[in-house]
């Protein structure tokens, strides 16, 4: 059977790229290929139609095995990585037992987000009762001046189970540059600081100490390329100031921990792991770490390979996260797990669907870790490593995402990433970046599924809105006025979040009337259309089926005592409905609205009709102009 499949391939003749163009070129009809098919990604590169094998002849993953040097594939030879969830510990005692319950529902590392004062070895015990070190991976956060102090009780506890260190592993998770990032203060001491770290965690081999947050960048609504170039610069600035104090390389690489964000560009996102590791791997050999075993692992020059291992956790992105319709969160966040565990992360955290107006339930959480036990049980992605591998499309991603990585990062190498952060140019070309991609989101060009397409318009969130605690820790922040910048927190979808929230604050929740006539195919796509862009302001919504006259659509606003009255029919009608309806309702208080941009449009401005809503309208501005002129009533 196999052999009569194989046959089957074989019959037919190769189509070369060409003939595919020809036909491509055909079916065009005339219209450029360039501008119709090709598209530009935020990340600088253009992506084609399609791709053939001879697009990826020669690039590195193509020779590669999963844990092979330069890992483009994983650093691993299986696809098993660990569930982790996070837990805010207040009481030691309770942290302790939510982290045991976890563990037996599926979890298998533990993030303890610690509080910053009254840390003592008592309570590491406490919190840490009944968990075994060497089973489940161990990761402490905690106020940055306070790390170093954590990191030796950590490593006190856990040498003092008596236990294999090889097979204990996890993080004490410091982060230099997390007070410019966060806060917007320097911290001139990090170097010391991060040597320090790794002399206190040498005694733990699989324990990491320092963490670059690539997350932060992604938080703030950096492009992938952004991401990864940054944090390969922060990576090497750790890397080669502590080989420069005398740390050795392999010891120092193996102590660094990338935490990076991951959004719903699905793809992209796949390739930017895979391209994350073959960069990383190629940065740490330039270093040349000497290999301290005797394995099976090491170049023949005696280089360490496994210290160019990138250690990858992967956190959900809180940048796309929505308030309204948070379910929909549940989608954004399934495929992001999904492009992480494909991509072959060493671990990643969910983030709960309503963490962005509440702190997470308790039902949340248990969704966000189930997520990725599905991924697991259900779809056995932990049973296939690097199946993106082949992949014409993503190979062609990976490499070219790769490109402009690497790009970035020589560029930020001319300084140093520290040097560039206290410049400030990170920071200005993530906002830059975040800029675009909110103005795409108010132009519908980058679509919130539930936000600013398909809303639910009669839902109600004002009354579920919490202040929830800042999770930025203030240490070295103590009122003291600095030059350097912070990243920026804002979601994605917050200014229509803000725009909801003041029609429901208001009071008061407009309604718009469908005024449909004519061309039925022309008004029902207006309607709908129409429907969906005053939905996103939660604004009432009175659709109809049709009606004979424009009189008798006016009519019928009125009687439903309309505020907004929407006129959806043809271009070519609007010439006459247009003027008709507006004299009509001019002297009443409704707002009239053209849906569409027709080509009489300046005919019915000179007419006096001032509002029209179509593809090219900015869906916020336009919807905030509403407000004004309807909540002030």
């Amino acid at each position: 059977m196999s052999k009569e499949r194989e046959k089957l391939f074989t019959d037919f003749p190769p189509v070369s790229t060409q003939e595919w163009m020809d036909v491509v070129t055909k079916d065009l009809k005339g219209a450029d290929f360039q501008k119709r098919l090709v598209w530009k990604t935020n990340e600088g590169f253009q992506v084609n139609p399609f791709y053939r094998a001879e697009d990826v002849e020669g690039m590195p993953s193509l020779e590669n095995l999963p844990g092979q040097f330069p890992y483009v594939r994983g650093t691993r030879k299986d696809n098993v990585w660990y569930v982790r969830q996070n837990i805010d510990v207040q009481d030691f005692a309770e942290a302790n037992r939510k982290a045991i319950t976890l563990i037996g529902k599926g979890v298998t590392a533990l993030g303890f987000y610690l509080p910053d004062e009254g840390l003592t070895a008592e309570k590491i015990a406490i919190l840490l009762k009944g968990i075994a070190p060497d089973k489940v991976e161990l990761n402490f956060n905690t106020c940055i001046s306070h790390t170093r102090m954590l990191a030796r009780l950590v490593v006190d506890y856990v040498t003092a189970q008596q236990l294999d260190v090889m097979q204990c592993f996890g993080s004490i998770e410091h982060d230099p540059f997390r007070k410019i990032l966060k806060l917007g203060v320097d911290e001139p001491n990090w170097l010391d600081q991060a040597v320090e770290m790794v002399q206190i965690t040498a005694p733990l081999p699989r324990y990491k100490a320092l963490v670059v947050t690539g997350e932060l960048l992604n938080n703030a609504g950096s492009y992938g390329y952004q991401e990864l170039g940054y944090s390969l610069s922060y990576g090497n600035q750790l890397l080669s100031k502590l080989i420069e104090k005398g740390v050795d390389p392999s010891l120092a690489a193996k102590k660094i921990k990338f935490n990076l964000g991951v959004g719903t560009n699905y793809f992209m996102e796949i390739a930017k792991f895979r391209a994350a590791r073959w960069l990383w791997a190629e940065i740490v050999n330039a270093y040349r770490p000497p290999c301290p075993h005797d394995c099976d692992n090491k170049a023949a020059d005696g280089t360490c390979r496994c210290a160019a291992k990138m250690y990858i956790h992967a956190i959900t992105s809180r940048f796309n996260q929505s308030l309204y319709d948070p379910y929909v969160n549940l989608l954004r966040t399934q495929t992001e797990a999904m492009s992480a565990t494909i991509g072959a992360v060493d671990s990643l955290t969910v983030r709960p669907f309503d963490e962005a107006f509440e702190t997470p339930t308790a039902f949340a959480e248990r969704i966000a870790v189930n997520q990725q036990l599905l991924l697991k049980e259900e779809s056995h992605f932990d049973k296939v490593t690097d199946p993106a591998s082949g992949s014409y499309y993503i190979e062609t991603l990976t490499t070219s995402l790769a490109e402009q990585a690497w790009k970035l990062f020589l560029e930020t190498e001319e300084k140093g990433f520290y040097e560039a952060l206290k410049a400030g140019t990170p920071q200005d070309a993530v906002s830059a970046s975040a800029d675009a991609r909110f103005q795409a989101v108010a132009n519908r060009r980058e679509i919130l599924l539930g936000t600013n397409q398909y809303p639910n318009s009669g839902e109600t969130m004002a009354d579920k809105v919490k202040t929830l605690p800042d999770d930025q820790c203030g240490c070295g922040a103590d009122g003291r006025k600095t030059p350097l910048k912070p990243l920026g927190t804002r979601r994605l979808a917050d200014p229509f979040n803000e725009l909801r929230l003041a029609t429901e604050r208001s009071g008061k929740r407009p309604k718009v009337f469908m005024l449909t006539i004519g061309n039925l195919a022309m008004r029902l796509a207006r309607s709908q259309f129409s429907g969906n862009f005053f939905a996103a302001a939660g604004y009432e919504l009175i659709d109809n089926l049709g009606f004979k006259t424009v009189a008798e659509g006016v009519q019928a606003a009125r009687d439903k005592h309309a505020d907004v009255v929407v006129l959806c029919s043809s271009d070519e009608e609007y010439v006459s409905f247009a003027p008709e309806a507006f004299d009509l309702l001019k002297d009443g208080s409704e707002l009239f609205v053209v849906a569409g941009a027709p080509a009489c449009m300046d005919d019915l401005k000179a007419h006096g009709i001032e509002h029209f809503i179509h593809v090219r309208s900015n869906v916020l501005e336009t919807l905030r102009m509403f407000n004004d002129k309807l909540l002030s009533i």
